[in-house]
């Protein structure tokens, strides 16, 4: 069973719960967290992802929870026309997602690596790297 992209989201009665323990323990579900991330408010976004065979149950309990789920549906995408492969955005890419074959100098992109966090998308000064939804 390939792993599931997901985006969990949290308020701030949410954040204080073990609920990535309850899914390992409860559900013995396999847990890879691409992306964390918690606000001053207490409110959260967890990108991950998940697999296991109780995975229907692990994201009921979730829900039961009062965490929102939804899957990551959005993506990174390169336009070759405006790419000049300067290599701007290898440097700044956390999963290296985004690299640069040597010797040819040429950009490439494994977006099955990326975690859509768009700092390539700020850091490439052609634009060439897009948000998909």
């Amino acid at each position: 069973m390939a792993p599931e992209r997901i985006v969990l989201r949290f308020t701030p009665d949410t954040t204080e719960k073990p609920v990535i323990y309850r899914l390992v323990r409860d559900y013995d579900l396999v847990i890879n967290i691409l992306k964390a991330n918690i606000n001053p408010q207490k409110e959260g976004t967890l990108v991950l992802e998940l697999t296991g065979e109780k995975y229907q149950q692990g994201l009921e309990y979730l829900r039961q929870e009062g965490v929102s789920v939804q899957p990551l549906i959005e993506g990174i995408t390169r336009n070759e026309q405006l790419c000049t492969m300067c290599g701007g955005c290898t440097d700044i890419c956390p999963t290296k997602a985004l690299y640069m074959e040597r010797p040819s100098m040429e950009v490439f992109f494994n977006d099955d690596k990326c975690i859509v966090c768009q700092l390539c998308v700020k850091a490439c000064p052609m634009h060439a790297m897009e948000v998909r939804f």
